[in-house]
């Protein structure tokens, strides 16, 4: 017991503010500074990619596509996801009431931190639909596939905002309070020093973490098509985000609907967690599709095995008959003139008639011999 009690002792009261950031990378002309931020978003990126990639192939979907559709919906995404948060928090990059007072130039500095999920899985859907029209499968089912993976790299992503110490909730005397420095620009003003702040950015990595879970179980349970399980993908993440987004205290543009003021990220979720819900169950009243391929309509290994059979059967058409040839039927005739004996010539008939045999009986059978030959020769010609 008393062993217990020294390891508790041990446990700090709070979650300490990380002293490190990044680092930088000596060049001859400078350096290059690599954030932490970066990292958190990269390592995501390479999970969830790892666990669509093994989703995707289980699908029977065609080997590598996987990384021909993420070369369109990584850029896509991470452009749609700035986007997004410059327009739900445009003071630093506008100026309040944008009376022209921002910096423009931050804008593209996504290593300060900034990405917002609705922009990068709008744009990045837009970037997966154009990789799947050029790989010939089903946005639906792809969707289908990297939803757990999302999930993922959100759920990684999400630490980088511990390292920008950014993104905090409401102050708390929780044992699992954030420290914040308080000489970093994100440190709210008026505050004391040691003031305890909600994890949010620890709150929705769990969150997400419990959603890959349960988003394979009930996958692997009810074999969701159709981008169900995307839809139920959303649902759940927006379920979460209405209540983690509410606790947030940062800078963001407040909207003002039904008399209710609140944060625009608290609003998106709502409704698209209202759209997620309406998609997912018109969808499931269509039932499964029939056949059940990731392929788009024209593809798949069916037409590649019939354009194969086609090939074959053309070779077999142009290729001569390896048993007959023309040389083969020419060396039966004499004086190398193919069919210009006839089977009905008397006198050839006679003497290859047998002794004591009837004439038509010995021209009978040349006859049938001289077909023979000339439909040899006649199968022969097309192969010259």
């Amino acid at each position: 017991m008393q062993t217990l009690l020294q390891a508790a002792a041990l446990v700090p009261a709070s979650i300490p503010s990380p002293s490190w950031s990044g680092f930088d990378i000596p060049l001859p002309w400078g350096s290059l500074r690599i954030h932490a931020y970066a990292l958190c978003i990269l390592a995501g990126i390479v999970l969830g990619l790892w666990l669509t990639a093994a989703r995707w192939a289980k699908r029977g979907a065609p080997e590598g596509s996987v990384w021909d559709i993420v070369i369109w919906a990584i850029p896509f995404g991470i452009i749609g996801g700035r986007l997004y948060h410059v327009v739900s928090s445009p003071d630093a990059y506008f100026g309040p009431g944008f009376d022209g007072t921002g910096d423009l130039s931050l804008i593209p500095q996504i290593q300060r931190g900034g990405l917002g999920i609705w922009g990068a899985v709008v744009l990045g859907a837009v970037g997966a639909w154009i990789g799947c029209r050029r790989s010939g499968v089903k946005l639906s089912a792809f969707v289908d596939a990297a939803a757990p993976g999302l999930l993922l790299a959100q759920a990684v992503g999400r630490w980088g905002n511990w390292f920008n110490q950014e993104l905090f909730g409401a102050p708390t005397t929780l044992p699992w309070g954030l420290q914040i420095d308080p000489n970093n620009a994100n440190f709210p003003a008026g505050m004391p020093a040691d003031t305890l702040f909600h994890p949010t950015f620890l709150y929705e990595s769990l969150w997400n973490l419990a959603g890959v879970l349960i988003l394979l179980a009930l996958d692997r349970r009810f074999h969701f098509r159709r981008s169900r399980l995307f839809w139920l993908y959303a649902m759940y993440y927006t379920l979460g985000r209405v209540w983690i987004e509410a606790m947030r205290i940062d800078d963001a543009e407040q909207i003002n609907l039904f008399g209710i003021t609140t944060r625009l990220n608290v609003w998106t979720s709502i409704f698209v967690f209202l759209a997620a819900l309406a998609a997912f169950i018109l969808l499931g009243l269509k039932g499964r599709p029939e056949p059940d391929t990731v392929y788009l309509t024209g593809h798949g290994p069916e037409r590649t095995a019939a354009a194969a059979a086609a090939a074959g059967t053309e070779d077999d058409v142009r290729s001569p008959d390896p048993v007959v040839s023309d040389s083969d039927s020419r060396g039966n005739l004499p004086d190398n003139q193919s069919g210009s004996r006839h089977a009905s010539d008397p006198t050839e008939s006679a003497e290859a008639a047998p002794a004591g045999s009837k004439p038509g009986t010995g021209a009978t059978a040349a006859g049938t011999s001289g077909s023979t030959a000339t439909g040899a020769a006649s199968e022969a010609g097309p192969g010259k």
